[in-house]
């Protein structure tokens, strides 16, 4: 199942605090992926921080975005 997040909020440690459609909150360690192309461009802590929602997944500056099926099946539910 395919869904769409509305809202991200970068956090430290290359983490990424994430809402999905059907209101699910989760948290997606990004840490093993920022040595990989084209992810490496982001390890400057500034840039991380530029994350934003494009076409229903997360995205970066200079056409950088990670696929929301990834970003929902490795990321953990986050604690009320």
């Amino acid at each position: 199942m395919l869904l769409d997040i509305v809202h991200v909020q970068p956090g430290p440690l290359y983490t990424l605090e994430l809402e999905f459609e059907n209101g699910e909150k989760r948290r997606f360690n990004m840490a093993p992926y920022m040595d990989q192309k084209p992810w490496v461009r982001l390890k400057p802590v500034p840039m991380f921080q530029l994350a934003h929602i494009e076409n229903g997944t997360v995205a970066w500056p200079g056409n950088i975005d990670i696929d929301p099926e990834t970003l929902y099946e490795k990321s953990e539910p986050c604690q009320s």
